[in-house]
């Protein structure tokens, strides 16, 4: 305990670092998994590559990756970057599949209303699908922002300063607190990233706290859009 009360200084720097490395490729992987996903749910013939493609990303071995990436994107081995890319990939990997089930697992009669009040086919991703799917994607980006996060620690090997170096130093002086406390600022930091998603799910999707919307199976985003009367949602 004693090593930590006169290294917290040294901890906050490196959970900065982590922060700075995990945080990107949470968004990125996101943000890249959606219009995979949205192909591989839209194209039936398409859906199987895709999957089986970016299933296979999350395969590779993460050290083996760390060194390959370099020579492709022109960085080095000890570049932060280098660590993005390889965080987002094994992101995309995870949540592809997960959006593509999201999409798929909204009621086709609610599609065909949104379809019969005059929705296009960009409207009805953007206002009826994407919100539907919601629910199922922000359970997937809750095991992106864990893994991400316990990842992230693997490139301490390599020299990316995050809370991984404290287990890598830790055991090379034999400081058994520095070690400890690498594991629990990680997994800290992960309930606190897990905790803000939930949150800012609750924000974004109201309409998933209501027990009686959920009971009675009407979507909120189409309720929100005025119909007209004789219309089932």
């Amino acid at each position: 305990m004693t090593w930590i009360w006169s290294n917290l200084d040294l901890i906050w720097d490196r959970t900065l670092d982590h922060l700075l490395l995990s945080v990107p490729p949470i968004i990125l992987s996101f943000l890249i998994a959606v219009p995979l996903g949205w192909l591989a749910h839209r194209y039936r013939v398409g859906r199987g590559l895709i999957l089986t493609v970016v299933g296979l990303l999350y395969a590779i071995p993460s050290l083996p990756l760390f060194i390959v990436l370099p020579f492709i994107v022109g960085t080095t081995v000890r570049s932060p970057l280098n660590l993005i890319i390889a965080l987002t990939l094994y992101g995309v990997a995870l949540m592809v599949r997960v959006v593509a089930d999201g999409l798929a697992s909204v009621d086709r009669d609610v599609r065909q209303s949104a379809r019969a009040v005059g929705f296009s086919s960009r409207a009805e991703f953007w206002q009826v699908e994407l919100p539907l799917a919601g629910p199922v994607l922000l359970a997937g980006m809750r095991v992106v922002v864990v893994s991400t996060v316990s990842l992230a620690t693997i490139g301490a090997v390599i020299g990316a300063q995050s809370l991984g170096s404290l287990f890598t130093d830790g055991f090379q002086r034999g400081i058994q607190a520095e070690i400890v406390a690498g594991i629990v600022a990680t997994v800290a930091l992960a309930l606190l990233l897990d905790g803000t998603l939930v949150l800012l799910g609750r924000v974004l999707m109201p309409w998933t706290r209501s027990s009686r919307r959920k009971a009675t199976g009407v979507s909120a985003p189409l309720q929100a859009r005025t119909l007209p009367t004789g219309v089932a949602a």
